[in-house]
Protein backbone atom coordinates (compact mmCIF):
# COMPACT_ATOMS: atom_id res chain seq x y z
CA UNK A 1 0.00 0.00 0.00
CA UNK A 2 1.85 3.39 -0.98
CA UNK A 3 -0.13 7.18 -0.22
CA UNK A 4 0.49 9.92 -2.79
CA UNK A 5 0.22 13.26 -2.55
CA UNK A 6 1.44 16.14 -5.34
CA UNK A 7 1.73 20.36 -4.33
CA UNK A 8 2.89 23.10 -6.14
CA UNK A 9 6.56 24.74 -5.36
CA UNK A 10 6.54 28.30 -5.47
CA UNK A 11 9.51 30.82 -5.32
CA UNK A 12 6.98 32.74 -2.22
CA UNK A 13 5.95 29.53 -0.31
CA UNK A 14 7.65 30.61 2.45
CA UNK A 15 6.13 28.08 4.99
CA UNK A 16 6.70 25.41 2.39
CA UNK A 17 10.82 26.07 1.93
CA UNK A 18 11.37 26.24 5.71
CA UNK A 19 9.92 23.06 5.89
CA UNK A 20 11.68 21.35 3.19
CA UNK A 21 15.40 23.26 3.87
CA UNK A 22 17.52 25.37 5.95
CA UNK A 23 18.14 28.98 4.41
CA UNK A 24 21.49 28.65 5.27
CA UNK A 25 21.79 25.43 3.34
CA UNK A 26 20.09 26.27 0.07
CA UNK A 27 21.40 29.57 -0.03
CA UNK A 28 23.72 30.14 -3.35
CA UNK A 29 25.16 32.74 -4.78
CA UNK A 30 25.69 30.55 -7.82
CA UNK A 31 22.39 30.76 -8.21
CA UNK A 32 21.63 34.28 -7.32
CA UNK A 33 21.01 35.54 -10.17
CA UNK A 34 18.02 33.08 -11.21
CA UNK A 35 14.35 33.76 -9.43
CA UNK A 36 14.28 29.58 -8.32
CA UNK A 37 14.98 29.45 -4.62
CA UNK A 38 12.31 27.68 -4.23
CA UNK A 39 12.90 24.82 -6.89
CA UNK A 40 16.67 25.25 -5.79
CA UNK A 41 15.16 23.97 -2.53
CA UNK A 42 13.21 21.47 -3.30
CA UNK A 43 15.60 19.18 -5.02
CA UNK A 44 18.27 19.71 -2.11
CA UNK A 45 15.92 18.86 -0.23
CA UNK A 46 14.50 15.61 -2.08
CA UNK A 47 18.28 14.63 -2.37
CA UNK A 48 19.51 15.48 0.91
CA UNK A 49 22.20 12.81 1.53
CA UNK A 50 21.42 11.57 5.17
CA UNK A 51 17.76 10.58 3.63
CA UNK A 52 19.17 9.22 0.53
CA UNK A 53 22.10 7.12 2.32
CA UNK A 54 24.93 9.04 -0.39
CA UNK A 55 22.74 9.66 -2.92
CA UNK A 56 22.51 5.94 -3.46
CA UNK A 57 18.45 6.33 -4.67
CA UNK A 58 18.21 9.14 -6.37
CA UNK A 59 17.62 8.94 -10.53
CA UNK A 60 17.16 11.49 -12.72
CA UNK A 61 14.13 10.99 -15.33
CA UNK A 62 15.60 13.11 -18.67
CA UNK A 63 17.86 15.02 -16.80
CA UNK A 64 20.53 13.87 -14.64
CA UNK A 65 20.40 14.57 -10.53
CA UNK A 66 23.88 16.23 -10.12
CA UNK A 67 22.86 19.35 -12.94
CA UNK A 68 18.66 19.06 -12.50
CA UNK A 69 18.21 22.22 -11.53
CA UNK A 70 20.26 23.56 -14.21
CA UNK A 71 18.71 22.14 -17.05
CA UNK A 72 15.17 23.00 -15.26
CA UNK A 73 16.14 26.49 -15.42
CA UNK A 74 17.46 26.24 -19.39
CA UNK A 75 13.93 24.41 -19.82
CA UNK A 76 11.81 27.44 -18.81
CA UNK A 77 13.55 29.88 -20.41
CA UNK A 78 13.79 28.13 -23.80
CA UNK A 79 10.09 28.08 -23.12
CA UNK A 80 9.79 31.72 -22.05
CA UNK A 81 7.88 30.75 -19.01
CA UNK A 82 9.58 31.09 -16.05
CA UNK A 83 7.07 32.67 -13.84
CA UNK A 84 4.12 31.01 -12.08
CA UNK A 85 4.76 27.60 -10.60
CA UNK A 86 8.21 26.10 -10.68
CA UNK A 87 7.75 22.52 -10.07
CA UNK A 88 5.51 19.88 -8.26
CA UNK A 89 6.60 18.43 -5.82
CA UNK A 90 5.10 14.94 -5.39
CA UNK A 91 5.31 12.11 -2.69
CA UNK A 92 4.73 8.12 -2.48
CA UNK A 93 4.54 6.56 0.88
CA UNK A 94 5.03 3.04 1.70
CA UNK A 95 3.72 0.97 4.77
CA UNK A 96 6.96 0.54 7.37
CA UNK A 97 9.00 -2.91 6.83
CA UNK A 98 6.35 -3.66 3.40
CA UNK A 99 9.29 -2.98 0.98
CA UNK A 100 12.93 -2.78 0.55
CA UNK A 101 15.20 0.56 -0.21
CA UNK A 102 15.92 -0.52 -3.46
CA UNK A 103 11.93 -1.89 -4.39
CA UNK A 104 10.82 1.68 -2.60
CA UNK A 105 13.06 3.09 -5.49
CA UNK A 106 12.29 1.01 -8.40
CA UNK A 107 8.49 1.60 -8.28
CA UNK A 108 9.02 5.65 -7.79
CA UNK A 109 11.65 5.61 -10.84
CA UNK A 110 8.99 3.26 -12.82
CA UNK A 111 5.90 5.24 -11.98
CA UNK A 112 7.56 8.47 -12.85
CA UNK A 113 8.79 7.41 -15.88
CA UNK A 114 4.69 6.41 -16.46
CA UNK A 115 3.63 9.51 -15.24
CA UNK A 116 5.83 12.08 -16.69
CA UNK A 117 8.13 10.43 -18.72
CA UNK A 118 7.39 11.52 -22.28
CA UNK A 119 7.15 14.96 -21.16
CA UNK A 120 9.10 16.54 -18.10
CA UNK A 121 12.38 16.02 -15.98
CA UNK A 122 11.80 14.92 -12.94
CA UNK A 123 14.56 13.74 -10.06
CA UNK A 124 13.34 10.83 -8.06
CA UNK A 125 14.52 10.14 -4.29
CA UNK A 126 14.07 7.76 -2.05
CA UNK A 127 14.60 8.10 1.60
CA UNK A 128 15.42 6.44 3.95
CA UNK A 129 15.64 7.88 7.19
CA UNK A 130 12.17 7.31 8.59
CA UNK A 131 10.38 4.12 9.44
CA UNK A 132 8.49 4.57 6.55
CA UNK A 133 10.70 4.44 3.28
CA UNK A 134 9.26 7.15 0.79
CA UNK A 135 9.70 8.24 -2.58
CA UNK A 136 10.18 12.06 -3.22
CA UNK A 137 9.10 13.23 -7.20
CA UNK A 138 10.42 16.95 -8.08
CA UNK A 139 8.82 17.36 -11.52
CA UNK A 140 9.65 20.63 -13.42
CA UNK A 141 6.60 22.54 -14.21
CA UNK A 142 7.11 23.17 -17.99
CA UNK A 143 8.00 20.16 -21.02
CA UNK A 144 10.74 20.23 -22.48
CA UNK A 145 9.40 18.72 -25.49
CA UNK A 146 6.19 20.83 -26.15
CA UNK A 147 6.89 23.86 -23.81
CA UNK A 148 3.55 23.49 -21.87
CA UNK A 149 3.10 23.79 -18.82
CA UNK A 150 1.91 20.99 -16.50
CA UNK A 151 -1.24 21.92 -14.65
CA UNK A 152 -1.69 19.41 -11.99
CA UNK A 153 -5.27 19.00 -12.63
CA UNK A 154 -7.60 16.57 -10.66
CA UNK A 155 -7.44 13.81 -13.73
CA UNK A 156 -3.73 13.85 -13.02
CA UNK A 157 -3.56 13.04 -9.90
CA UNK A 158 -6.14 10.43 -9.82
CA UNK A 159 -3.35 8.93 -12.33
CA UNK A 160 -0.59 10.01 -10.22
CA UNK A 161 -2.27 7.70 -7.07
CA UNK A 162 -4.05 5.50 -10.04
CA UNK A 163 -0.73 4.11 -11.50
CA UNK A 164 0.80 4.20 -7.85
CA UNK A 165 -2.07 1.47 -7.10
CA UNK A 166 -1.51 -0.78 -10.26
CA UNK A 167 2.62 -0.74 -9.01
CA UNK A 168 1.92 -1.79 -6.13
CA UNK A 169 -0.01 -4.28 -6.93
CA UNK A 170 2.23 -5.46 -9.26
CA UNK A 171 4.69 -5.46 -6.69
CA UNK A 172 2.30 -7.84 -4.65
CA UNK A 173 1.77 -4.81 -1.68
CA UNK A 174 -1.11 -4.17 0.26
CA UNK A 175 -3.82 -2.08 -1.18
CA UNK A 176 -6.69 0.68 0.66
CA UNK A 177 -9.62 -0.92 -0.92
CA UNK A 178 -12.44 1.51 -0.36
CA UNK A 179 -10.30 5.09 0.90
CA UNK A 180 -12.27 7.51 2.72
CA UNK A 181 -11.26 11.02 4.07
CA UNK A 182 -10.41 11.26 7.56
CA UNK A 183 -11.54 13.61 9.83
CA UNK A 184 -10.53 16.86 10.68
CA UNK A 185 -7.96 17.22 13.62
CA UNK A 186 -10.04 19.37 15.88
CA UNK A 187 -13.02 17.07 14.87
CA UNK A 188 -11.07 13.59 15.82
CA UNK A 189 -9.45 15.88 19.17
CA UNK A 190 -12.72 17.04 20.45
CA UNK A 191 -14.77 13.58 20.34
CA UNK A 192 -11.74 11.64 21.70
CA UNK A 193 -11.65 13.91 24.60
CA UNK A 194 -15.34 13.93 24.93
CA UNK A 195 -15.86 17.87 24.15
CA UNK A 196 -19.25 19.06 22.26
CA UNK A 197 -18.20 20.34 19.22
CA UNK A 198 -20.59 22.31 16.78
CA UNK A 199 -21.43 19.38 14.44
CA UNK A 200 -22.57 17.53 18.03
CA UNK A 201 -24.83 19.96 18.67
CA UNK A 202 -26.37 20.42 15.27
CA UNK A 203 -27.03 16.52 15.56
CA UNK A 204 -28.47 16.41 19.08
CA UNK A 205 -30.39 19.41 18.21
CA UNK A 206 -31.65 17.90 14.71
CA UNK A 207 -32.28 14.61 16.54
CA UNK A 208 -34.81 16.21 19.31
CA UNK A 209 -36.60 18.15 16.34
CA UNK A 210 -37.15 14.64 14.67
CA UNK A 211 -38.25 13.62 18.11
CA UNK A 212 -41.37 16.62 18.58
CA UNK A 213 -42.79 17.04 15.17
CA UNK A 214 -45.09 14.82 12.95
CA UNK A 215 -44.65 16.52 9.72
CA UNK A 216 -41.51 17.51 7.70
CA UNK A 217 -43.20 21.07 8.26
CA UNK A 218 -43.38 20.74 11.82
CA UNK A 219 -39.29 19.84 11.63
CA UNK A 220 -38.70 22.69 10.08
CA UNK A 221 -40.66 24.80 12.27
CA UNK A 222 -39.35 23.24 15.67
CA UNK A 223 -35.71 24.13 14.41
CA UNK A 224 -36.24 27.81 13.89
CA UNK A 225 -38.29 28.29 16.91
CA UNK A 226 -34.98 26.92 18.70
CA UNK A 227 -32.94 29.68 17.17
CA UNK A 228 -31.92 28.09 13.44
CA UNK A 229 -32.01 29.57 10.47
CA UNK A 230 -33.06 26.90 7.61
CA UNK A 231 -32.97 26.96 4.01
CA UNK A 232 -35.36 24.78 2.19
CA UNK A 233 -35.51 26.84 -1.35
CA UNK A 234 -32.14 24.61 -2.83
CA UNK A 235 -31.35 21.40 -3.43
CA UNK A 236 -29.99 20.36 -0.22
CA UNK A 237 -31.64 21.76 2.94
CA UNK A 238 -29.20 24.08 5.24
CA UNK A 239 -29.06 25.15 8.41
CA UNK A 240 -27.21 27.94 10.37
CA UNK A 241 -27.20 27.62 14.17
CA UNK A 242 -27.62 30.80 16.55
CA UNK A 243 -23.91 32.46 16.15
CA UNK A 244 -22.48 30.56 13.47
CA UNK A 245 -21.36 32.18 10.30
CA UNK A 246 -22.59 29.67 7.39
CA UNK A 247 -24.97 27.01 6.53
CA UNK A 248 -24.41 23.48 6.91
CA UNK A 249 -26.08 20.95 4.79
CA UNK A 250 -27.80 18.86 6.75
CA UNK A 251 -26.97 15.65 4.43
CA UNK A 252 -23.01 16.30 5.35
CA UNK A 253 -23.61 16.25 9.17
CA UNK A 254 -22.70 12.42 9.13
CA UNK A 255 -21.01 10.75 6.63
CA UNK A 256 -23.62 7.72 5.74
CA UNK A 257 -25.94 10.80 5.32
CA UNK A 258 -28.54 9.95 7.69
CA UNK A 259 -29.74 13.08 8.07
CA UNK A 260 -30.31 13.55 4.10
CA UNK A 261 -34.09 14.96 4.01
CA UNK A 262 -35.18 11.59 2.21
CA UNK A 263 -33.58 9.82 5.70
CA UNK A 264 -35.62 12.73 7.92
CA UNK A 265 -38.66 12.38 6.57
CA UNK A 266 -38.31 8.98 6.75
CA UNK A 267 -37.58 8.51 10.86
CA UNK A 268 -40.71 10.89 11.26
CA UNK A 269 -42.96 9.18 9.30
CA UNK A 270 -41.83 5.70 11.21
CA UNK A 271 -42.58 7.88 14.63
CA UNK A 272 -45.78 8.50 13.97
CA UNK A 273 -47.56 6.29 11.30
CA UNK A 274 -50.12 7.68 8.73
CA UNK A 275 -53.40 5.82 8.25
CA UNK A 276 -54.29 6.13 4.42
CA UNK A 277 -58.20 6.29 3.96
CA UNK A 278 -59.69 6.92 0.45
CA UNK A 279 -60.81 10.32 -0.25
CA UNK A 280 -64.38 11.06 -0.57
CA UNK A 281 -64.89 12.53 -3.98
CA UNK A 282 -65.13 16.21 -4.61
CA UNK A 283 -68.19 18.18 -6.03
CA UNK A 284 -67.40 21.29 -7.67
CA UNK A 285 -70.33 23.45 -8.44
CA UNK A 286 -69.90 26.59 -10.68
CA UNK A 287 -72.17 29.17 -9.37
CA UNK A 288 -73.52 32.29 -11.65
CA UNK A 289 -73.71 32.73 -15.28
CA UNK A 290 -70.90 31.98 -17.82
CA UNK A 291 -72.19 35.07 -19.82
CA UNK A 292 -70.78 37.16 -16.91
CA UNK A 293 -67.42 35.41 -16.63
CA UNK A 294 -64.86 37.94 -17.46
CA UNK A 295 -63.00 37.64 -20.85
CA UNK A 296 -58.78 37.93 -20.97
CA UNK A 297 -57.81 40.64 -22.59
CA UNK A 298 -54.05 42.51 -23.95
CA UNK A 299 -51.48 39.81 -24.52
CA UNK A 300 -53.13 36.74 -23.21
CA UNK A 301 -55.77 37.49 -25.57
CA UNK A 302 -54.04 38.25 -28.11
CA UNK A 303 -51.78 35.03 -28.01
CA UNK A 304 -54.88 32.72 -27.78
CA UNK A 305 -56.85 34.29 -30.24
CA UNK A 306 -53.80 34.04 -32.49
CA UNK A 307 -53.35 30.52 -31.59
CA UNK A 308 -57.13 29.28 -32.65
CA UNK A 309 -56.27 31.29 -35.98
CA UNK A 310 -53.32 28.89 -36.40
CA UNK A 311 -55.30 26.04 -35.50
CA UNK A 312 -53.40 24.75 -32.50
CA UNK A 313 -55.97 25.69 -30.26
CA UNK A 314 -58.86 23.94 -29.45
CA UNK A 315 -56.24 20.96 -29.30
CA UNK A 316 -58.49 18.26 -30.13
CA UNK A 317 -60.84 19.71 -32.24
CA UNK A 318 -62.10 17.39 -35.17
CA UNK A 319 -61.87 19.17 -38.06
CA UNK A 320 -59.33 21.47 -38.31
CA UNK A 321 -59.97 24.49 -40.29
CA UNK A 322 -57.94 25.97 -42.86
CA UNK A 323 -54.77 28.54 -41.91
CA UNK A 324 -55.23 31.81 -43.46
CA UNK A 325 -51.82 32.12 -45.92
CA UNK A 326 -50.52 34.59 -43.67
CA UNK A 327 -50.46 31.88 -40.55
CA UNK A 328 -48.89 28.70 -42.64
CA UNK A 329 -45.39 30.66 -42.04
CA UNK A 330 -45.96 30.93 -37.85
CA UNK A 331 -46.73 26.90 -37.94
CA UNK A 332 -42.66 26.54 -37.39
CA UNK A 333 -42.62 28.68 -34.32
CA UNK A 334 -45.70 26.95 -33.26
CA UNK A 335 -43.88 24.96 -30.05
CA UNK A 336 -42.13 28.35 -29.13
CA UNK A 337 -45.68 30.59 -29.38
CA UNK A 338 -47.32 27.98 -27.53
CA UNK A 339 -44.16 28.83 -24.84
CA UNK A 340 -45.36 32.31 -24.93
CA UNK A 341 -48.66 32.04 -24.08
CA UNK A 342 -48.26 29.80 -21.66
CA UNK A 343 -45.92 32.61 -19.94
CA UNK A 344 -48.37 35.64 -20.33
CA UNK A 345 -51.18 32.90 -18.66
CA UNK A 346 -48.83 31.84 -16.38
CA UNK A 347 -48.16 35.27 -15.16
CA UNK A 348 -51.19 36.72 -15.81
CA UNK A 349 -49.50 39.80 -17.85
CA UNK A 350 -52.24 41.50 -20.18
CA UNK A 351 -50.31 44.60 -21.18
CA UNK A 352 -46.90 45.68 -22.44
CA UNK A 353 -46.21 47.63 -19.19
CA UNK A 354 -46.85 44.33 -17.19
CA UNK A 355 -44.00 42.56 -19.15
CA UNK A 356 -41.70 44.99 -19.17
CA UNK A 357 -41.83 44.75 -15.09
CA UNK A 358 -41.62 41.40 -15.38
CA UNK A 359 -38.85 40.99 -17.20
CA UNK A 360 -36.90 43.65 -15.40
CA UNK A 361 -37.87 41.17 -12.43
CA UNK A 362 -36.16 38.37 -13.75
CA UNK A 363 -33.55 40.05 -15.50
CA UNK A 364 -32.38 41.86 -11.94
CA UNK A 365 -32.90 37.91 -10.62
CA UNK A 366 -30.71 36.76 -13.28
CA UNK A 367 -27.61 39.53 -12.78
CA UNK A 368 -27.75 38.44 -9.34
CA UNK A 369 -27.31 34.73 -9.67
CA UNK A 370 -24.56 35.41 -12.69
CA UNK A 371 -22.68 37.82 -10.26
CA UNK A 372 -23.09 34.82 -7.28
CA UNK A 373 -21.54 32.05 -9.95
CA UNK A 374 -18.64 34.40 -10.72
CA UNK A 375 -17.77 34.69 -6.83
CA UNK A 376 -18.42 30.70 -6.45
CA UNK A 377 -15.71 30.57 -9.39
CA UNK A 378 -13.42 32.63 -7.77
CA UNK A 379 -13.59 30.85 -4.48
CA UNK A 380 -12.81 27.28 -6.62
CA UNK A 381 -9.61 28.83 -8.13
CA UNK A 382 -8.76 29.79 -4.90
CA UNK A 383 -9.90 26.53 -2.66
CA UNK A 384 -7.43 23.50 -2.22
CA UNK A 385 -9.96 21.38 0.00
CA UNK A 386 -11.04 18.76 -2.69
CA UNK A 387 -14.74 18.19 -0.74
CA UNK A 388 -15.11 21.97 -0.35
CA UNK A 389 -14.30 22.62 -3.76
CA UNK A 390 -16.96 19.18 -4.93
CA UNK A 391 -19.54 21.47 -2.70
CA UNK A 392 -19.06 24.83 -4.74
CA UNK A 393 -18.91 22.92 -7.88
CA UNK A 394 -22.62 21.54 -6.63
CA UNK A 395 -23.47 25.04 -5.84
CA UNK A 396 -22.57 26.16 -9.45
CA UNK A 397 -24.59 23.25 -10.98
CA UNK A 398 -27.81 24.57 -8.99
CA UNK A 399 -27.43 28.44 -9.66
CA UNK A 400 -26.60 27.15 -13.58
CA UNK A 401 -29.57 26.08 -13.98
CA UNK A 402 -31.38 28.19 -12.55
CA UNK A 403 -30.14 30.77 -14.89
CA UNK A 404 -29.94 28.52 -17.72
CA UNK A 405 -34.46 28.74 -17.11
CA UNK A 406 -34.10 32.50 -16.21
CA UNK A 407 -32.03 33.56 -19.65
CA UNK A 408 -35.11 31.27 -21.51
CA UNK A 409 -37.73 33.11 -19.86
CA UNK A 410 -36.51 37.01 -20.85
CA UNK A 411 -35.36 35.59 -24.21
CA UNK A 412 -39.53 34.66 -24.33
CA UNK A 413 -40.18 37.83 -23.09
CA UNK A 414 -37.91 39.48 -25.67
CA UNK A 415 -39.85 37.35 -28.15
CA UNK A 416 -43.04 38.16 -27.05
CA UNK A 417 -42.18 41.99 -27.23
CA UNK A 418 -41.31 41.69 -31.31
CA UNK A 419 -44.19 38.99 -32.06
CA UNK A 420 -47.14 40.40 -30.12
CA UNK A 421 -46.38 43.34 -33.27
CA UNK A 422 -46.32 40.91 -35.75
CA UNK A 423 -49.30 39.19 -34.34
CA UNK A 424 -51.99 42.00 -34.44
CA UNK A 425 -50.84 43.21 -37.99
CA UNK A 426 -51.31 39.54 -39.77
CA UNK A 427 -55.25 39.56 -37.10
CA UNK A 428 -55.94 43.20 -38.63
CA UNK A 429 -54.86 42.06 -42.20
CA UNK A 430 -57.04 39.14 -41.82
CA UNK A 431 -59.76 40.23 -40.16
CA UNK A 432 -59.93 43.72 -42.95
CA UNK A 433 -59.96 40.44 -45.25
CA UNK A 434 -62.88 38.75 -43.85
CA UNK A 435 -64.77 41.45 -43.30
CA UNK A 436 -64.26 42.77 -46.81
CA UNK A 437 -64.98 38.97 -48.20
CA UNK A 438 -68.17 38.85 -45.59
CA UNK A 439 -69.61 42.57 -47.83
CA UNK A 440 -68.99 40.66 -50.96
CA UNK A 441 -70.97 37.71 -49.75
CA UNK A 442 -73.86 40.51 -48.78
CA UNK A 443 -73.99 42.44 -52.22
CA UNK A 444 -73.70 39.15 -54.46
CA UNK A 445 -76.92 37.86 -52.49
CA UNK A 446 -78.41 41.07 -53.25
CA UNK A 447 -77.59 41.41 -57.23
CA UNK A 448 -74.56 43.72 -56.48
CA UNK A 449 -71.21 43.86 -57.63
CA UNK A 450 -68.48 43.00 -55.88
CA UNK A 451 -66.61 46.25 -54.56
CA UNK A 452 -63.26 44.33 -56.95
CA UNK A 453 -65.81 44.67 -59.63
CA UNK A 454 -66.84 47.64 -58.94
CA UNK A 455 -62.88 49.03 -59.05
CA UNK A 456 -62.34 47.45 -61.90
CA UNK A 457 -65.60 48.12 -63.75
CA UNK A 458 -66.75 44.53 -64.45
Amino acid sequence: MATTKIWAVNDNLKRVLEYIANPDKTKNDEFEQYEFKGLENVIDYATDDTKTEQQFYVSGINCHPINAFWQMVQTKKAARKEDGVLAFHGYQSFVPGEVTAETAHAIGVELAQKMWGDDFEVVVSTHLDKKHFHNHFVVNSVSFLTRKRFLNKHKDYARFRSLSDELCAKYHLSMIDNPKKGKHYAEWLAEKQRIPTRRTLMIDDVDRAIKNAMTFSQFIRYLKSIGYEVKTNVKHIAIKPPGADNFFRLHKLTKDEAYSEENIKKRILEQHPVIMSSPKPMTVKYMGNQNNVKKMTGLRALYICYMFQMGILPKNAPNKKRVHFLLREELRYMDKITQETTLLCKKKIETMDELTKEESIVQDRLDSLVKERRCLYNKIKRCKKSDTKENLQKDVATLSEEIKLLRKEVRLYEDIKVRSMSMKNKLTEISKERKEREQDERRRRNGRPSRKDELTGN
